[in-house]
């Protein structure tokens, strides 16, 4: 039940990692200049105020410097791909693992 939740969520993450090339690819050919939505962007997009709310939360909580050179860099990151990663990682985690057990046609 969980692999397939896993690969679910994998293929929706990669579907939307295609979509925000597409959208990013447009608006690149619209300004004629190669233009990327960062991933912070889409998250305060889909969630104002959460983001600003996590930063504190973090640092405060777990580590300050997990907020600022790490999470600001991937959040820095161009949202096409770190949906892309993710979906991708996603996939991999909820795979079939192979059966190391001989079969029947193998000796």
């Amino acid at each position: 039940m969980i692999r397939l939740f896993a690969r679910s969520l994998g293929f929706v993450l990669l579907a939307g990692g295609f979509a925000q090339l597409v959208v990013d690819g447009t608006r690149s050919i619209a300004a004629g200049a190669l233009l990327w939505t960062p991933l912070g962007a889409l998250i305060e997009a889909a969630a104002p105020g959460r983001l600003a709310a996590l930063g504190p939360r973090i640092a405060g909580d777990l580590h300050p410097l997990l907020w600022h050179p790490v999470a600001t860099g991937l959040l820095g990151l161009p949202a096409c791909l770190a949906l892309a990663l993710l979906g991708a990682a996603l996939l991999l985690a909820g795979r079939k693992k192979p059966d190391d057990s001989p079969g029947l046609d193998q000796r």
